[in-house]
């Protein structure tokens, strides 16, 4: 698949007749309507230079009315293994368990190895023609492939670098110690583009919820790193690996806003009162959800988390892979599905829930204040076919235009 967009602009120049989002329109103090209006937009060294009124007339890459938005970000997702590329497959009734399913990588990884480059490329491309030009990717660490997920993810991203950014979490995919994976994890610890240290189900995997714990904080201490752990596990061992880290991190200042629970199924099965209370606890420690959209019938409390100021991510985590097949690669169609599952209908409602696909930047604040964009800010942007944000989540909306640092990349 080659990339979906061409480049068309790069380093200083000038958009014109490009929709931005200006405020509510009320009718008895209840909103009905966005309003927008047409700008020009200056880009200089990779940033928003400048927000003028607009000239029809300037000589500038002609916007042709799309609504500006926040580039897309998907902050939990496996580049490094999909099937997006190959013949299709569905997954296999055989395989129903975490262990089966790395019983099943231990064989299909030295032969995916072989065509991983390709088909992270491939994916990426899926990803931005969406709209998407920053992810949060978790790469296998084990010792099936040792380093070499990591490596081949490095290329990818090296071939992309104009268009695509990532930050990378190590994940001991096949457990710390049930498998020999923790002499690699201190390796890939001490390299500088890694910025996560990872986990997998401490208790179902490895046996101890405190060892496992332990050694994912120490490692984060000793280097820097943040903390992002996959926890599928629920009840009362997923309870305590939440409260664990929660507790890890107000130990440990450095760990806060850089600590978060991938899936934190356990979050699904709390009743209000618990779920209010959870979610005190993880704002206060600044440990954040990064949550998959809807999983197998689980419904996780994210307007409770929201709510208590808990940071809460949004990924697509497994797209068209042997682990779901049900990954599309669209950030916006995520937005629609929490719009769905939460009843979020209104013109407002809709318009607060594009954060999920941008990851906390809005155009508006709740008071209809125009907060984004503004000069300095970084020109990731996209261009979509809507009138305004709450059409973009309801419609998922087409994307004609991404800009990754100022790079602008059109459609067609």
């Amino acid at each position: 698949m080659q990339s979906p967009y061409q480049l068309v602009a790069k380093g200083n120049f000038v958009m014109k007749n490009v929709r931005l989002e200006t405020g509510f329109e009320y009718d008895n103090q209840e909103i009905i309507h966005t309003k927008t209006d047409l700008f020009c937009v200056e880009i200089e060294g990779g940033k928003i230079k400048a927000v003028k009124p607009n000239d029809a007339n300037v000589k500038a890459i002609d916007a042709k009315g799309k609504l500006m938005l926040p580039a897309f970000k998907d902050m939990h997702v496996h580049l490094d293994k999909t099937w997006y590329g190959l013949p299709w497959q569905a997954l296999s009734p055989k395989r129903r368990t975490v262990k089966d399913m790395i019983a099943y990588e231990q064989e299909i990884i030295p032969e995916l190895l072989k065509t991983s480059i390709e088909r992270a490329e491939e994916l990426i491309n899926l990803l931005q023609s969406y709209g998407t030009n920053f992810v949060r990717t978790h790469f296998n660490i084990d010792p099936t492939s040792g380093l070499k997920s990591l490596e081949h993810l490095e290329k990818a991203l090296e071939n992309k670098k104009d268009s695509f950014k990532a930050e990378l979490v190590a994940f001991p995919q096949h457990g710390i110690y049930y498998t020999e994976s923790a002499p690699l994890m201190k390796e890939a610890a001490k390299l500088e583009s890694v910025g996560f240290i990872g986990g997998l189900d401490p208790l179902s995997i490895d046996g101890n919820i405190e060892k496992v714990m332990d050694f994912t904080v120490q490692l984060a201490l000793d280097h820097g790193k943040g903390i992002d752990i996959h926890l599928h596990e629920t009840g009362d061992s997923g309870m305590k690996t939440i409260n664990y880290l929660i507790e890890k991190a107000i130990e440990n200042p450095q760990l806060q806003g850089k600590t978060f629970v991938s899936h934190a199924f356990a979050l699904a099965h709390l009743n209000q009162k618990e779920a209010d209370e959870i979610a005190e606890k993880l704002a206060a420690a600044k440990v954040g959800i990064a949550s998959s959209v809807p999983f197998r019938g689980k419904v996780m409390p994210i307007p409770t988390l929201k709510k208590h100021g808990v940071n809460v991510l949004i990924g697509n985590d497994n797209v068209q892979d042997y682990w779901s097949t049900f990954g599309s690669g669209n950030m916006l169609q995520k937005a629609n599905l929490i719009a769905e599952l939460y009843g979020y209908e209104s013109e407002f409602e809709l318009s607060r829930a594009l954060e999920f696909a941008t990851q906390n930047t809005l155009p508006l604040n709740k008071k209809g204040e125009q907060q984004w964009p503004k000069a300095g800010d970084a020109a990731n942007i996209v261009l979509v076919d809507a009138s305004c944000s709450a059409e973009a989540v309801s419609r998922m909306s087409k994307v004609d235009a991404l800009m990754n640092e100022g790079n602008l990349f059109w459609k067609d």
